[in-house]
Parts: C-alpha cells; sequence; structure tokens
C-alpha cells in the first residue's frame, strides 16, 4: 500500500517535494490556498539561474555541491534548460571585485576582450576581462513551476486550495511557516522584468559592484529579468524606487541599450531564511519542514526533494537535519 504523503504549499520547494515523493511511489496530495502557481510567491519572481559555481563566491561549500544536483534533476522532470552558462563582468573602477570573485570561486575561465567577444559581442566593447562559467544552466522559473505542476497533476498527483491534511504531512510554506519555525527570516527581494529588443545577451551576467550588484538573465524574445535586491526586510509588497533605479542603472552600465528598454513588470517578495542562511529540514509535532532555501530556490531544491523522499520512504535522516 503506497504511503500517503501532504504536502502544504506549492512553490518551487512543494513542488519537486511532491515530483521526488510521487516518483517514489506516494500518494501525494498538495495544498495550497493560492492554487496555481503565480505571483503570490516568491518562485514566480526567481531568476532561474542554475548557478552554483557562481555562488560560491558567498555561499557555503554545501551550497555549491547541493546546487550541482539542480540542472539534471530538472532535465529530468521536462524543464527546458539552456545550457550557455554564466557571465561576470565589472566596470573598470570596480575591477578589483572581479578579481575578489575569482579567487572565490573555482570552474571559471579568464576571458580577454577578444574572448568576450566571441561569447557575448554586446558586452565586449565595454568590458575587457570577464569571468565565463562554462558549465552552468539557467531556466525560466515561470513556464517550469506552471509545467511542473501540470505534469504532476496528469500524473494523478492531487492539488487542493484547501483540505485536511492526511498521512505524513510536509510543511513547504516558506515564510508562512515561521508560526512553526521562529527563526525564519524575510529577506526582501525586488527586481524587475524590460523588453529590450536590441540587446543580444544569450546567457545569465553579474554585474559586480561593492554596493549593488546585479544579475540579468534572459528569457528570450528579447526579454530580461533583472535581480535582485537582498534587504532584511519582510516587506512583500512595496518595491522602492531607490532600489527600482538602482537596478536601471546598473542596467544601463551593462548596456547602454537598456535605456530604451520598455519596463514590462516591477516585483517584489520575500525569500525564507534561517540566520545562518542554510537549508534546513526538520520534525516538529511529527510534521516535516523543509525550508530557509534563501535566495537558492531552483538551485537547492532539488537535492532538498531528495533528501526528503529518502527520509519519508527509506527513514534515511537528511544531511540538512536541524533539531527543532
Amino acid at each position: 500500500m503506497s504511503q500517503s504523503v501532504t504536502i502544504l504549499g506549492s512553490g518551487v520547494v512543494g513542488l519537486t517535494v511532491a515530483a521526488e515523493l510521487h516518483q517514489r511511489r506516494c500518494d501525494v496530495t498538495v495544498i495550497d490556498p493560492n492554487g496555481a502557481p503565480g505571483p503570490h510567491g516568491c518562485s514566480w519572481w526567481a531568476g532561474g539561474m542554475l548557478a552554483p559555481d557562481c555562488e560560491g563566491e558567498v555561499a557555503e561549500e554545501l551550497i555549491v555541491r547541493l546546487g550541482r544536483e539542480a540542472a539534471e534533476w530538472w532535465q529530468s522532470m521536462g524543464a527546458e534548460l539552456t545550457y550557455q552558462g554564466s557571465l561576470v563582468v565589472a566596470l573598470g573602477r570596480d575591477r578589483q571585485e572581479l578579481d575578489r570573485f575569482a579567487r572565490r570561486t573555482e570552474n571559471h575561465k579568464l576571458l580577454d576582450q577578444a574572448g568576450l567577444a566571441g561569447v557575448e559581442p554586446h558586452l565586449s566593447e565595454r568590458f575587457n576581462r570577464a569571468l565565463f562559467m562554462d558549465a552552468e544552466a539557467h531556466l525560466n522559473p515561470r513556464k517550469t513551476i506552471s509545467g511542473l505542476r501540470d505534469r504532476l497533476s496528469a500524473e494523478g498527483v492531487t492539488f487542493l486550495s484547501e483540505g485536511t491534511a492526511a498521512g505524513q504531512v510536509v510543511d513547504c510554506r516558506g515564510l508562512a511557516a515561521k508560526d512553526a519555525l521562529p527563526e525564519l527570516r524575510g529577506v526582501k527581494g525586488e527586481m524587475v522584468i524590460l523588453r529590450a529588443p536590441d540587446v543580444e545577451i544569450a546567457r545569465p551576467v553579474r554585474l559586480l559592484h561593492p554596493r549593488f550588484p546585479l544579475y540579468i538573465v534572459p528569457r528570450g524574445d528579447g526579454v530580461f529579468m533583472l535581480g535582485a535586491t537582498q534587504i532584511e526586510s519582510e516587506e512583500r509588497d512595496r518595491a522602492t524606487v531607490r532600489s527600482v533605479v538602482e537596478l536601471l542603472n546598473a542596467a544601463y552600465a551593462l548596456h547602454p541599450a537598456f535605456g530604451e528598454a520598455e519596463l514590462l513588470e516591477i516585483g517584489v517578495d520575500a525569500r525564507p531564511a534561517f540566520p545562518d542562511n542554510l537549508p534546513r529540514i526538520s520534525g516538529k509535532d511529527g510534521i516535516i519542514y523543509v525550508n530557509g532555501l534563501f535566495r537558492h530556490g531552483y538551485l537547492l531544491a532539488p537535492a532538498m526533494a531528495r533528501m526528503v523522499g529518502e527520509l519519508v520512504v527509506d527513514g534515511k535522516s537528511p544531511e540538512v537535519w536541524h533539531e527543532v
């Protein structure tokens, strides 16, 4: 008889856990009052970069190592991945930032201006050095999370907007789980989506800056996602003029053609994080909690889901287990 599991929350964590448990032949129900994926959650506003090498600049070894599982897992779920690597650049006055980034990361190539022209010709006129992480990938979060939900629904996973949890409960509610996990905090992120048909960039680019580093991710058809601020706040619905202007100024510094871009969306949400910025799987009153992925949702969710599957089905203790 299959094991019954109820998952609370259908963001990227809830859906990856649902997929992993469904593959392990559990009877899975997902309950989320928001229904289908949409702008009510930070999974909707993510950059979608599967870039463990880049994250090594500021993240601990655990994040990099677990993040290396992500691309293969997403591809196995039918997600459309773009394998074009990642670029890291810095303006001339911030040249030392690129050197610092190189010292703290692995698996990159240092490109001179000619090398950069061969990878991103539109950027070589403004930058004469870059780091190229050629093994990294990116995806479109909105298409990916909506597609995964549709796939699971078609395969028999039950999705409800309300209901009574049955069997093993796995709480994947993100910041909403603070009622049970008081150590959780919100880290506000603001981002913008632009249409700039005159800009040709094929891969995620990180522009280093001591105060407001920028990443820009191509979404196809001249659309780009720019992000993101990182503010200690649980605000989820208020983007400030200062933050948006800084993002847009950084985009213009990356390429002047962004000055003529069409502003499509401004997004804001709060990422769930613990004090150490590391993810946790924990247990309390018979409920399993999966939380604290911070700014690494799409990168870490597959590994977290795998560990939940091993815990629920095989009784194996997760590497990221945290006593409550």
